[in-house]
C-alpha cells in the first residue's frame, strides 16, 4: 500500500481548508454584531446543530490517537481506561440536568455564571477573576495537549518536522476562529460532523472486514501486545501492559477510580457556549443525547484504526512473541547510542527527521537501521518508540499513511484535521470568552469599551493564549502524559467548589476562592516534588505518591478541604442572592435553609423534575457505555459479548425513555404564580445580563 500523499490527497485536503476558511469570512460580520453573537451565535442556534458542535469537540485528532494507542494496546477493553475523560461520563448529568441548570442563569460565560451564584460583592468579584484564571490554566494545557497530537500526526503525513507542521495548522485554525466567532465554530462543525461520521462508517467497514474471526484476530493481537485477553470486553484486575503503561495494568482498580473522578468531575458540568447559549431547557437535554449518539460513532473507528493497526505492525516487524520484537528494541538502542541527549519529548521529532531526512546522520547509525528493519526501513521507524517497543501513540497516523488508497486517505486525513480543528476552536471560544467579558472590559476598561475594541480584544487574547499553548504543546513529553496531568494532576485542583456550587447551599464565594487557592498550593507541592518527599520521607513507596490515583486524591482533598474551611469561616451568600438562585436554576441537594423561604406551591414547582432526574441518571450510564462498546465488539466479531451488550443498551434505552424522554415536555412550561412562605408574591427572576 502507498504510504505517500498524492495529489488528491492534496487536492481533497486544501478544498477542505478552503472551503472552512470562507464560512469563517462569512460569518465575520454576523459574529462582529456583539458579545452575544461572537461567543454564543445569538442564543439561536438549533438543538441539533449544538449537539453536533459538541460532538465534534469531543471528537479531536489528538484524542483520537491516544484512545487508539489503548484500544491498540487492551482492545474493547481500552475503552475502561479513558473512563477518566475520553470517555465523555460527564454527558450523562448534561443530559439529565446539569445542562439545563446551567442554561437557565441566562449567563454568557461560567465567570459571569458566578456572580449569578454569589451576588455582586467583593468576594464574588474576586472569585469571577479567579474563574478566569482557572479557565486560562486548563485552557492552557488543552491546548498543549492538542498541540502535541497534532505535531505527532502531521509530521508522520508530511515531510515537515514536528513543530512547523503543528504551528502551520495552529495558525490556520486560530485565523478561522478568530474571524467567525461561535457562528463558524457551530456551522463548520456541521460540516466536519458529517465528513467524521461517515469516515467512521469507512473505516469500520474496512477493519470488520479485514478481520477472519474473533479468535484469529485474538491470536495475532497476542503476538503483538502480549495481551491474552485482546478480545475481551470486560475488565480484569490485572492485565499485560507494554514499557512506559505499566501503571496501568491493574486495569479493573484504574477503571472503578477513573468513574469516580468522572462522575464528581461531571456532576456540575455544562458551564460551556453550547449550554449558555441553547433556545430552552429541553434543547439542551435533547442536544446533550444527541452529542453522546454521535460521539459513539468515535468508538467503531478508533477500534478500526487499532485493528488494522495490528495487522500492520505484526506484519510490517518479524518476531513478535508476547508483545517483545528484538529488532525495535536493537533500532531505539541504536538511535540512543548515536543521540545519547534526546529527551522522550523529543523522541518522534528525531526519528521524524531521520526518516525523511537520513543523509543528515551518521552513516553507520543508518546501516544499522536498516540492517535490522530491513527494506522499507524509512515506512517502520516512525512507529519505534522511546521505550524500544511499538509507539502506540503513532497507530492511527501509520495506518493512514499505510493501509489506506488514495482518495480514501484523503478524506480520513480531512475528517481528523476537522476533528483537531473543531476541538481547537471551540477550546479557544470557551476560553476568551470570560478573559474580555469578565477582565477585559469590567476590570481593564471599567465598562467603557465598544463592541468593536471587545471583538479586538478577543482576537488579540486568542494569539496570546494559542502562543502559550503552542509553546506548552512541542515541549511535553507525549500526548499521555498531558492528558493524564491534566485530568489527574492539576483539574483536581479546582474541583471542590465545582462539585458543591450546585448541591450545598453554604458554599459561598471566598469558600470558593480559598478551594482554588488550596488547590493551586497543592499543585505546586506536587509539580516540585515537596509532597511526593514528605511522603518517601514517611515511608510511603514511591510508586504510590506518584500514582495518578494518589495525586488526584491529594489534589481533591486539598481543594475540598480549602473550600469547606473556607466558607464556614465566612458569611454565606446574601439570602435575597440565593433565593433567586434556588427559584430560577432549581437545583437539588442541601438548600434547606433556602427552602424555608418557600411556600409550598413553589417547592412543588420547583422540586417536581428531581426524581426522575435522579433516576435518569444510571440508566443513561449504561445506554452511554455500551453504545461505545457494540459497535467495537462488532467490528472483531466477539458477537456473544456484543449481544449481552444490546441486552443492557435496552434496558438503558427504556429507561431514559420513562424518566428522560416523557417527563421533557414539562421542561420549558412557563413558570407558574409562586409565593414565598409569609404569603408574598414571588417576583420576577434578578436580571444579570449587565453583569
Amino acid at each position: 500500500m502507498n504510504s505517500s500523499i498524492a495529489t488528491a490527497d492534496y487536492v481533497i485536503i486544501a478544498g477542505y481548508l478552503l472551503i472552512t476558511m470562507v464560512l469563517g469570512l462569512l460569518m465575520t460580520k454576523k459574529a462582529s454584531a456583539s458579545l452575544d453573537d461572537y461567543f454564543l451565535a445569538g442564543r439561536n442556534m438549533p438543538w441539533w446543530l449544538l449537539g453536533i458542535s459538541g460532538m465534534t469537540g469531543w471528537f479531536d485528532m489528538t484524542g483520537t490517537m491516544i484512545i487508539t494507542s489503548f484500544l491498540f494496546m487492551l482492545g474493547p477493553r481500552g475503552l475502561f481506561i479513558e473512563f477518566r475523560g475520553g470517555a465523555v461520563l460527564g454527558v450523562i448529568f448534561l443530559i439529565c440536568y446539569t445542562g439545563k441548570w446551567h442554561r437557565r442563569s441566562g449567563c454568557l460565560t461560567a465567570a459571569q455564571w458566578n456572580i449569578f451564584r454569589f451576588g455582586q460583592g467583593k468576594d464574588a468579584q474576586a472569585y469571577r477573576l479567579m474563574g478566569v484564571v482557572i479557565g486560562m490554566i486548563l485552557t492552557l494545557f488543552m491546548l498543549a495537549y492538542l498541540v502535541r497530537g497534532t505535531s505527532l500526526f502531521m509530521a508522520m503525513i508530511f515531510p515537515f518536522d514536528p513543530m512547523t507542521c503543528a504551528l502551520i495548522i495552529i495558525i490556520f485554525s486560530s485565523l478561522y476562529t478568530m474571524a467567525s466567532g461561535f457562528y463558524g465554530v457551530v456551522l463548520t462543525d456541521l460540516i466536519q460532523g458529517i465528513i467524521i461520521i461517515l469516515s467512521c462508517f469507512v473505516v469500520a467497514f474496512l477493519a470488520w472486514h479485514s478481520v477472519p474471526g474473533a479468535d484469529s484476530l485474538a491470536e495475532t493481537a497476542k503476538a503483538v501486545t502480549g495481551n491474552t485477553r485482546w478480545i475481551a470486553s470486560t475488565p480484569d484486575f490485572y492485565t499485560t501492559m507494554p514499557k512506559g503503561y505499566e501503571a496501568y495494568q491493574n486495569l479493573f482498580m484504574f477503571a472503578c477510580f477513573y468513574l469516580v473522578r468522572s462522575l464528581l468531575d461531571g456532576s456540575a458540568g455544562g458551564a460551556e457556549s453550547r449550554y449558555f447559549g441553547a433556545r430552552s431547557d429541553a434543547d439542551c437535554a435533547k442536544q446533550s443525547l444527541f452529542q453522546a449518539f454521535t460521539v459513539s460513532f468515535r468508538w467503531p473507528m478508533m477500534m478500526a484504526f487499532a485493528v488494522m493497526g495490528i495487522y500492520l505492525v505484526h506484519s510490517a516487524y518479524s518476531g513478535f512473541v508476547n508483545g517483545e520484537n528484538d529488532h525495535i528494541a536493537n533500532v531505539t538502542a541504536v538511535i540512543k547510542q548515536y543521540n545519547p541527549n534526546v529527551a522522550e519529548g523529543r523522541w518522534h521529532d528525531l526519528t521524524s527527521r531521520i526518516e525523511h531526512h537520513p543523509e543528515q546522520f551518521d552513516k553507520k547509525m543508518i546501516a544499522a537501521i536498516e540492517s535490522e528493519l530491513g527494506s522499507g526501513w524509512q515506512d517502520k521507524i516512525s512507529l519505534v518508540g522511546f521505550k524500544g517497543t511499538v509507539n502506540p501513540e503513532q497507530i492511527l497516523p501509520a495506518v493512514i499513511m499505510k493501509k489506506l488508497p488514495v482518495g480514501l486517505k484523503g478524506f480520513l486525513l480531512v475528517s481528523l484535521i476537522a476533528a483537531m480543528m473543531s476541538t481547537f476552536t471551540g477550546t479557544v471560544n470557551t476560553a476568551v470568552a470570560p478573559i474580555v467579558r469578565d477582565l477585559y472590559l469590567p476590570f481593564i476598561r471599567r465598562n467603557r469599551a465598544g463592541n468593536r475594541e471587545l471583538i479586538v480584544a478577543s482576537w488579540c487574547f486568542t494569539l496570546l493564549m494559542v502562543a502559550a499553548g503552542f509553546w506548552m504543546g512541542i515541549n511535553a513529553a507525549n500526548i499521555n502524559a498531558i492528558w493524564a496531568f491534566l485530568i489527574m494532576g492539576i483539574s483536581p485542583g479546582f474541583m471542590g467548589p465545582n462539585i458543591l456550587k450546585f448541591y450545598w447551599w453554604r458554599l459561598n464565594a471566598w469558600g470558593s476562592f480559598g478551594g482554588v487557592v488550596f488547590g493551586l498550593i497543592g499543585y505546586v507541592l506536587n509539580a516540585t516534588g515537596a509532597f511526593k518527599a514528605v511522603l518517601t520521607a514517611c515511608g510511603v513507596s514511591e510508586t504510590i505518591a506518584g500514582a495518578e490515583w494518589f495525586q488526584f486524591c491529594y489534589m481533591l482533598f486539598f481543594s475540598l478541604l480549602g473550600t469547606i474551611l473556607v466558607t464556614l469561616l465566612t458569611k454565606p451568600v446574601d439570602m435575597e442572592v440565593l433565593k433567586n438562585f434556588y427559584r430560577v436554576t432549581r437545583p437539588f441537594g442541601f438548600w434547606g435553609p433556602v427552602r424555608k423561604h418557600f411556600a409550598e406551591d413553589a417547592l412543588k414547582f420547583i422540586t417536581r423534575e428531581h426524581k426522575k432526574d435522579v433516576l435518569a441518571l444510571p440508566f443513561a450510564f449504561i445506554w452511554l457505555v455500551t453504545s461505545f462498546l457494540i459497535p467495537m465488539l462488532f467490528i472483531i466479531k466477539n458477537y456473544h459479548s456484543m449481544w449481552c451488550c444490546i441486552g443492557l443498551y435496552a434496558v438503558g434505552a427504556v429507561g431514559l425513555f420513562f424518566f428522560w424522554y416523557k417527563p421533557m415536555a414539562h421542561f420549558d412550561e412557563p413558570e407558574p404564580e409562586m409565593h414565598y412562605s409569609d404569603g408574598s408574591l414571588v417576583g420576577p427572576p434578578m436580571d444579570i445580563s449587565k453583569v
